[in-house]
């Protein structure tokens, strides 16, 4: 049975020992005999009774007293209420609240406290009025069928040869084509870089020729170089939307973190620069590479300048072609190859002459 210890024991259960220690004594059996027996402590025993004696029972209580003497009392649950819905401190965190609330003499407590009473009040969201919901939609984007219709952009870490020193890679991806139509190299991430990005892809493409309502639209994660006033007003003055992904949800934004992954997974890729040259120098040659010899798994296997180009439909079309003409000429080769294992000898001369006649 093993020792019945470090586990609650059902009411029944209780009793039932209870019972066989009364008859074990009418017997002359001691209590800590049979608890010795039973290999259960005998101030258990003695606890069940007491319980029992007391009016309590046998069934297993909930440890500590029902209310606590110090509990909170309902003063200070309003107070901390009142304090975080004030204008003033709406921004504020919890432990800050609390902090706050002690200088001005209002309410003592941890900060474990105020949380669960602001988590009982909904309150531990933001609680500014214009503050975001946290929505879990995603961003409308268009339906797009050519490339120059939606761009995507972000910023990725480069490591150095220097601990925590890292230099920036800047790319902006088309995502019909996943050409790479502009990419920069900074020791900074900064709005200034990215609007040099923005620009540059913008002459490349030969934005400023396009008609207002045809130029594309661009999505980009909620960073502080993708929020700043310069680079929302550049998308602006150009009349390009400005898509921004939900917090925390790389897949609105996947195709350019699909493209940082097949960069930093490239066999040659080094880890590490020692400066920006050297990464310049290196993504010179990856980024011709990429646009221009890199067969891409998500557009049918045409290198992204391809189908940048529009040329996607056309090679897949020819490959296809290509596919069934070799196919139907196997099959001829193999019916007539069938056709001679299954012809008499005696005829087996003519059809051969026939056959180097025909191929």
């Amino acid at each position: 049975m093993g020792p019945i210890s470090g586990s609650n024991l059902p009411e029944d259960m209780k009793q039932h020992i209870l019972d066989l220690i009364d008859e074990a004594k009418e017997k002359g059996i001691s209590m800590k005999k049979v608890a010795g027996w039973l290999q259960i402590h005998p101030r258990r025993i003695k606890r069940w009774r007491k319980g029992v004696r007391e009016g309590l029972g046998l069934a297993n209580q909930t440890p500590g007293p029902v209310h606590a003497d110090h509990r909170l009392l309902s003063e200070e649950k309003d107070a901390v209420v009142v304090l975080a819905e004030e204008e003033e401190y709406v921004d504020l965190s919890h432990r800050c609240l609390t902090l706050i609330a002690m200088e001005k003499d209002l309410f003592y407590m941890g900060f474990s406290s105020v949380y669960r009473i602001l988590k009982q009040r909904g309150l531990t969201t933001a609680r500014t009025a214009n503050a975001r919901t946290g929505s879990s939609k995603a961003p409308e984007r268009k339906e797009i069928d050519g490339p120059n219709q939606r761009w995507c952009w972000d910023i990725s870490y480069l490591y150095t040869y220097e601990k925590g020193l890292f230099v920036y890679l800047y790319v902006l991806l088309d995502e019909w084509s996943r050409k790479v139509v502009a990419w920069r190299v900074s020791w900074h991430a900064t709005a200034e870089e990215a609007c040099e990005l923005i620009h540059e892809a913008m002459w490349a493409e030969n934005v400023f020729d396009m008609e207002v309502g045809a130029r594309p639209e661009v999505i980009n994660d909620r960073g502080t170089q993708m929020k700043a006033k310069a680079v929302q007003k550049l998308f602006e003055d150009h009349h390009m939307p400005q898509l921004f992904t939900r917090p925390r949800t790389p897949n609105d934004n996947a195709f350019v973190e699909s493209a940082f992954s097949t960069i930093k997974r490239a066999p040659e890729y080094p880890g590490a620069f020692r400066d920006v040259q050297e990464a310049e120098n290196y993504f010179a040659v990856f980024f011709t590479w990429y646009n221009q010899t890199h067969y891409h798994s998500g557009i049918d296997y045409v290198t992204p300048e391809q189908a940048h180009q529009g040329l996607r439909e056309k090679i897949v079309e020819e490959r296809k072609q290509q596919l069934e003409e070799q196919r139907q000429r196997r099959r001829r080769i193999n019916q007539s190859k069938n056709q001679i294992a299954l012809t008499p000898r005696k005829n087996l001369a003519k059809i051969t002459i026939n056959m180097a006649g025909k191929y």
